[in-house]
């Protein structure tokens, strides 16, 4: 492969992965809308300002991904920290209930766990962003 053909495809990988985000974060639009999580944050925009979001009620973990937990309730919780008297206190706030695990709907259990993995993929993207331009600064 001569250098015309890498940067070429390079270049292709770039164009993949900036689609990829793009496409993600278009999703995750639809889903705040599809399960109505402006009731409790009316600004999108601010969606990611959370430093992280959590799911209640039903599993994500590999071992017990998209089971329900009976007798819990499911709700998307977004973590912020705050400082209180000098110290950082870690501050839960329900983006959306949704009631009984068992009593969840399939297609919203399955908006809601979709919602969960884009927020946290974009995420992922954001920190990527960061360390880059950290690094940019001592190279």
């Amino acid at each position: 492969m001569n250098s015309i053909e890498k940067l070429n495809l390079l270049l292709d990988q770039i164009e993949e992965a900036s689609l990829l985000r793009q496409n993600n974060i278009n999703r995750v639009s639809k889903l705040y809308k599809i399960l109505n999580l402006e009731q409790k944050n009316p600004d999108i925009s601010t969606l990611f300002e959370y430093a992280a979001i959590n799911l209640a009620g039903i599993g994500l973990r590999e071992e017990d991904f998209g089971e329900i937990r009976e007798g819990r309730y499911v709700q998307i919780i977004a973590i912020d920290y705050e400082i209180i008297n000098d110290k950082k206190k870690t501050r839960n706030s329900s983006l959306g209930y949704y009631g009984k695990a068992e009593k969840l709907e399939k297609d919203l259990k399955k908006y809601i766990i979709e919602f969960v993995l884009r927020w946290r993929y974009e995420k992922s993207f954001q920190h990527s962003d960061h360390y880059k331009q950290l690094l940019a600064k001592i190279t």
